[in-house]
């Protein structure tokens, strides 16, 4: 016949804190690494699955890089509903839609669809 293994837990029977040491030591969060960014190595596989971002960062960020907003050719024709010249500074005009009304657009950058677009439609696409 053969023998079963015991239990592991009938090796801490009478003792209050099964292996920890002291019954100070697993306490409070300290024992599990801490909170937020405390105890990185073992919470390692979790940084890999969801927080990606915080890996592998090399050398320095340009000191002014510059960021565009963007913005489709319905909300300037939106914004521009009465208007002869609208203007976006920090903003790409994407070809996003369509312009029916000639309007002088001014914007930090342009895509080729939709310069083309404002064009055909008698307006000027001006880069700031």
């Amino acid at each position: 016949m053969v023998t079963r293994p015991k239990k592991q837990s009938r090796k801490y029977l009478g003792a209050r804190r099964w292996g920890a040491g002291n019954i100070k030591n697993r306490r409070g969060a300290g024992s599990r690494g801490g909170t937020g960014r405390a105890g990185k190595k073992h919470k390692f596989t979790r940084i890999v699955k969801y927080e990606k971002e915080r890996l592998r960062h090399r050398g320095f960020a340009p000191w002014k890089r510059a960021s565009l907003g963007e913005i489709n050719l319905d909300s300037v024709s939106l914004a521009a509903s009465g208007k002869q010249e609208v203007e976006f500074a920090g903003y790409k005009v994407l070809g996003g839609g369509s312009i029916t009304h000639p309007i002088k657009v001014k914007a930090s950058a342009f895509s080729k669809k939709a310069a083309q677009k404002i064009t055909q439609a008698g307006g000027e696409a001006i880069r700031l």
